[in-house]
């Protein structure tokens, strides 16, 4: 249904007739006074909308300055109207309008990426020292080895996130809500309970098979300088590099699935996986970074044993989205729903 209503016609109605005319779905104002653009701005503000005006003139002052977003000319809109606005538009052009606007929901959700990477390695750093005092088991992981993760390794992968190019549905997504925060639940529940829960399961696995094929027994204390336990800890630590480069793969996309957007379509990501790796390998075989860092040598099948965790990690990930991007019938039944809800990461 279309409409379009005049100013004689805005004059004649009240508040709550002009808040039913706005939910017409196509609807035009035509030929009304700047008093009346006012109006209409701050009754879709009290609809819970947000209002974006844009103007050039004098008369469009009083709705540039109240709406959430006023935007002005800036070839051929006045001083009093660029004053008024937050935002000054220099080429008049509206198509620029929807190129910032696809900009700012790429920032927006390329946040949300670089949160939901760098959140997931506390998991695997926090597990080993609650082992450690409730389990009466050797640390797993050493306070020296966290920092080089989170000083070392995850630096480039984050940035690369940052320079992430916007998801080909990014403007097809309905706006999101004004009480919308970076830090969903949801982000949360797979930050930490999924996917972080993975790599600390990654480290663990890696390190006991380490400690029992040493031969070591439940309750056996080791020095922190025992070549087993030096091993052990490397092995932890490789396990959450290598599942934290399949953490970075899936945070490249939020909604759709990681191949749609070409694999090496962002270089950085890739020189922040090199940077991992080489970091890796410097800690685990350079003798001098063996004694800053405690650990040891690894051998080749250490390193295997936490692909399987990163590969799963990826496929469940792909799975999630899968799942997510399936529509949701009107008559879909609550356990339905939930599983919806779950699966998604907004």
């Amino acid at each position: 249904m279309s409409r379009v209503v005049e100013g004689l016609e805005l004059e004649a109605i009240s508040e709550e007739e002009l808040s039913e005319v706005l939910d017409t779905k196509e609807l035009v104002f035509a030929r009304i006074s700047p008093a009346q653009k006012l109006q209409i701005v701050k009754a879709l503000q009290k609809k819970g909308e947000v209002v974006s005006v844009t103007g050039d003139g004098v008369n469009d002052a009083p709705a540039l300055k109240n709406a959430d977003m006023g935007v002005a000319m800036g070839i051929i809109g006045t001083d009093v109207a660029k004053e008024a606005a937050n935002m000054i538009l220099m080429d008049d052009n509206f198509s620029s309008i929807v190129a910032a606007v696809e900009e700012g929901r790429t920032i927006f959700e390329n946040i949300k990426k670089f949160i939901a990477y760098v959140l997931t390695s506390n998991v695997p750093e926090i597990t080993p020292f609650i082992a450690y005092v409730l389990l009466s088991i050797p640390l797993p992981l050493t306070v020296v080895l966290i920092l080089a993760i989170d000083l070392g390794t995850d630096i480039v992968p984050s940035l690369g996130l940052g320079a992430e190019k916007a998801e080909t549905d990014v403007m097809r997504k309905p706006p999101r809500k004004k009480t919308e925060r970076l830090l969903t639940r949801n982000l949360l529940g797979m930050s930490y309970g999924i996917v972080g829960m993975a790599q600390a399961a990654s480290g663990f696995t890696s390190y006991f098979i380490v400690l029992f094929k040493g031969g070591w027994t439940w309750g056996q204390d080791l020095p922190s300088d025992d070549p087993m336990y030096r091993t052990a800890i490397t092995a932890f630590f490789a396990s959450i590099i290598i599942c934290q480069i399949a953490d970075v793969l899936i945070c490249r996309t939020r909604r759709q699935s990681i191949f749609s957007v070409g694999l090496f379509t962002n270089k950085l990501i890739y020189v922040g996986i090199a940077t991992e790796l080489t970091l890796l390998f410097l800690i685990s075989y350079v003798p001098i970074l063996n004694t800053f860092f405690g650990t040891a040598r690894l051998s080749w099948w250490h390193y295997l044993l936490s692909v399987p965790f990163a590969i799963a990690i990826i496929i469940g990930d792909e799975t999630r989205r899968f799942c997510s991007s399936c529509p949701l019938p009107s008559d879909a039944h609550p356990c339905q729903r939930v599983v919806a809800y779950i699966v998604s990461s907004e």
